[in-house]
């Protein structure tokens, strides 16, 4: 029994070190990011600028990755503010 244990014990250690954690630099961080597919809603209908605004308002009330609120866009574009804001009151309330 005491020989399981000890196999047991080292097999755990192991496995511990056998994947190092490699931290991720900020620069392979936001390209991971921009690689990755943005996330998919049903927003069949709407316009682009107001679907961008909604993913973009709905992922910053999750604070995901993905959120942002793009300035320039919710000054000079009424149809992203509307998404913009409703995606994020929708999204902020679940």
């Amino acid at each position: 029994m005491r020989r399981h244990l000890v196999l047991a014990i080292a097999l755990l250690a192991g496995a511990c070190s056998a994947f190092p954690e490699r931290a991720e630099s900020p620069t392979q961080a936001a390209e991971r990011r921009a690689q990755a597919p943005r996330p998919a809603y049903n927003l069949a209908g709407y316009p682009p600028a107001a679907r961008a605004g909604y993913v973009d308002g709905c992922e910053s009330a999750k604070r995901s990755e993905y959120g942002h609120k793009d300035e320039s866009r919710m000054a000079n574009d009424p149809q992203y503010a509307m998404g913009w804001n409703d995606g994020y009151s929708i999204c902020s309330r679940r």
